[in-house]
């Protein structure tokens, strides 16, 4: 298999499996700390119409969420990538934080939770699970 197919194929798979990761933390997460009275986890309009409602705790799930998906996907990514490894494990980050980033627009998350989750969760963790899969 070429090269680059291979890195393909690598980055779409770690980039599927994160995925998983991540919705089975999101909606898993409510459990553990559920969401304000009110409010559907599972309908984005009502996270949107009730944001104003979450406190710090709401987003802990949410972040590592963010993080282990992307931690796990870099490491697959990596491991099955064939050669450019880096930029492999730095093409996911780019991937995640896109994702975060549209999400929280549609969202319309506050600042803050926002702002620590693109700096702290995708690249961070895309680097680890580059140095981890090394």
């Amino acid at each position: 298999m070429k090269p680059g197919l291979r890195n393909f194929l690598a980055i779409a798979g770690g980039v599927l499996v994160g995925s998983i990761i991540n919705m089975l933390i999101v909606s898993n997460g409510g459990e553990l700390i559920p969401p304000p009275q009110g409010v559907d986890a599972d309908d984005i309009n009502s996270i949107k119409a009730n944001i104003h409602l979450y406190h710090g705790k709401h987003y802990v799930m949410p972040f590592l969420a963010h993080a282990l998906g992307t931690l796990v996907a870099s490491f697959i990514a990596v491991k099955l990538a064939i050669r450019r490894k880096q930029t492999v494990g730095l093409i996911v980050g780019t991937w995640f934080l896109i994702g975060g980033l549209t999400a929280a627009t549609m969202i319309g998350t506050p600042l803050s939770p926002t702002t620590i989750d693109l700096v702290f969760a995708y690249f961070p963790f895309a680097w680890l699970g580059l140095k981890l899969a090394k």
